[in-house]
């Protein structure tokens, strides 16, 4: 028994390893995958117009880097493209400028582009979590409940909308 013991060891160390060392591995392929479709759509806006479908995705990217002001302007610019846009295409947009603006605190003007995503596309749910999420930051209770109710009417299992809902009532019940 003591003779196998430390085999039994090094076999669970070098299991360990191996797992790691596929995640790693496969999160720098990932990594290499983005920063490479990166560079592409950088290097093709900056020489020539682009589809909104290319600005969005490039501001996908800056977004996940939390480069906040170029996903901005790259999502403005998509939106100011010439082809026609489907409204829940403009609405992810919107969406994403809503989202751009809530991270630099800009509470507003994230709101505007939520409604106007929502507009465009009244079931989108994550915008309306989204606007109800800006409503609690501003401190306005009645208006984020309303939001996260409404979402609730479109997708009954939503589980923030469900959380929200039962901590805002709780505390307009206690005003």
């Amino acid at each position: 028994m003591k003779e196998n013991l430390p085999i039994i060891y090094i076999s669970i160390l070098l299991g360990l390893l191996l797992i790691v060392a596929i995640l790693l591995f496969r999160q720098i392929i990932k990594s290499r995958r983005t920063e490479s479709r990166f560079s592409k759509l950088q290097n093709k806006l900056q020489s020539q117009k682009g589809t909104a479908q290319e600005y969005y995705e490039l501001a996908g990217i800056y977004l996940d880097k939390k480069l906040f002001v170029q996903a901005i302007q790259l999502l403005q610019r998509g939106l100011k493209s010439d082809e026609e846009i489907e409204p829940e295409n403009k609405a992810l947009m919107y969406n994403a400028l809503g989202f751009a603006y809530f991270s630099q605190e800009q509470y507003d003007i994230a709101i505007r582009n939520y409604k106007e995503a929502i507009k465009l596309y009244p079931e989108y749910t994550i915008a309306l979590n989204n606007l109800g999420n800006v409503y609690e930051k501003k401190q306005l209770i009645t208006q984020a409940f309303e939001c996260y109710k409404k979402t609730l009417e479109f997708d009954s299992k939503n589980t923030v909308a469900t959380k929200r809902v039962q901590s805002l009532e709780k505390r307009l019940v206690a005003n």
